[in-house]
């Protein structure tokens, strides 16, 4: 089975075509970009599959993250993995950024449960827990960093992510956060097919809110 995985969920923007059968990335694609994920994603989608020597039609099915992460990012990789679904008659997965978080620590430390905390700013954290097995305990939330802080304390597993400072005392190896676009693919691979349509993850408003308080007189003709 081919996935092509996608991440448009921060700063980067990734595409990577993943043989399910070989258990490898053929090809990937794509930058730290910061902006500019709409203008960039599909060079990048273009990038992997002439890469790998595979063609759009040759894909089985596509995976892309949904958050929580840059709202805009996360609208443009969400709609382009279903845009591409329906022209191809495959399925889109969607694949949390928690989710990516806890399995690339656990993939370096097998065998223990794990705690996915990014920094949401604002005083607050986006959570999720995970057993040793990579399964998913409760839902993903948003929480104060003092509430994380007391639930979380006696948490006898990994904890990972730029949250991990605010949760633990101890400083998370590596880049805290950054999306391992393989990791998405294999989660692609190994999810349901059958699950719903990917869609966004908000667990918090956008910052950008419409404007109130002014009235706009609408002229009549007379």
């Amino acid at each position: 089975m081919l996935v092509l995985a996608i991440d448009t969920s921060g700063s980067g923007c990734a595409a990577a075509v993943y043989d399910s059968a070989a258990g490898e990335v053929l090809a990937h694609a794509g930058a730290d970009i910061g902006r500019g994920h709409a203008e960039r994603l599909m060079d990048f989608v273009d990038e992997a599959l002439l890469a790998s020597d595979r063609q759009l039609a040759d894909i089985d099915r596509i995976a892309v993250t949904i958050g929580p992460g840059s709202f805009t990012g996360i609208r443009v990789g969400v709609a382009a993995a279903r845009g591409l679904a329906l022209a191809l008659g495959k399925p889109a997965l969607g694949i949390t950024t928690l989710q990516v978080v806890a399995e690339s620590a656990r993939q370096k430390q097998p065998g223990r449960p794990v705690l996915a905390a990014i920094d949401a700013k604002r005083d607050e954290i986006y959570v999720q827990s995970f057993t040793a097995r990579g399964e998913a305990e409760g839902e993903p939330e948003i929480l104060p960093v003092a509430e994380a802080r007391d639930r979380f304390s006696g948490f006898d597993g990994i904890i990972c992510g730029s949250g991990a400072p605010l949760v633990a005392a101890a400083e998370p190896a590596g880049k805290p956060d950054e999306i391992d676009i393989a990791v998405v693919a294999r989660l692609g691979a190994a999810a349901n097919p059958a699950s719903a349509k990917p869609k966004p993850l908000y667990l918090r408003g956008p910052d950008a809110k419409p404007q109130s308080g002014f009235a706009v007189t609408r002229a009549t003709a007379g």
